[in-house]
């Protein structure tokens, strides 16, 4: 078995034509997957990227410049509220609160488990089509260097 936080994609960047941030690209039915109905009947088969900057209006946008807005995206509002881990519900918040309380390690252990054992749907459930884990490492040594 593969787990998907085990592939790292060769993934190509480019900028997003809004915010000019550098945005990775995902797979088709990752966008496939987040789209709203009805606005998932009109979307074109292309090479997508993913704009991860919090206050642009971009989710996606395509080789070929089409936009798809974050209010045409289903989890919009769980990515505006940044959502950790999106195939098990884990909120930044309640991961920062864990690490405060020397609790966290049971989640991330859950988490990690869980995606060595091929159990999550990164591709599907996380707008940005990639793992999680790397974001757990990263809350992890920014609320490190807070205490």
């Amino acid at each position: 078995m593969t787990n998907c936080c085990s592939n790292k994609n060769d993934s190509s960047t480019k900028n997003c034509p809004e915010c000019g941030k550098a945005s990775k690209s995902v797979e088709m039915k990752t966008v496939l997957h987040h789209l709203k109905f009805p606005d998932v009947l009109s979307i074109e088969e292309s090479d997508y990227y993913f704009c991860s900057d919090e206050t642009c209006s971009v989710a996606y946008f395509s080789v070929d410049n089409k936009l798809i807005d974050k209010k045409q995206v289903a989890v919009f509002d769980q990515h505006r509220e940044a959502k950790l881990c999106y195939c098990f519900d884990i909120d930044k918040a309640v991961y920062i609160e864990a690490l405060a309380n020397n609790s966290a390690e049971k989640i991330k252990q859950f988490v990690t488990q869980n995606t060595k054992t091929s159990l999550c749907a990164c591709a599907i459930k996380n707008p940005s089509g990639r793992c999680c884990l790397a974001d757990f490492k990263k809350l992890e040594s920014t609320n490190t260097n807070k205490n």
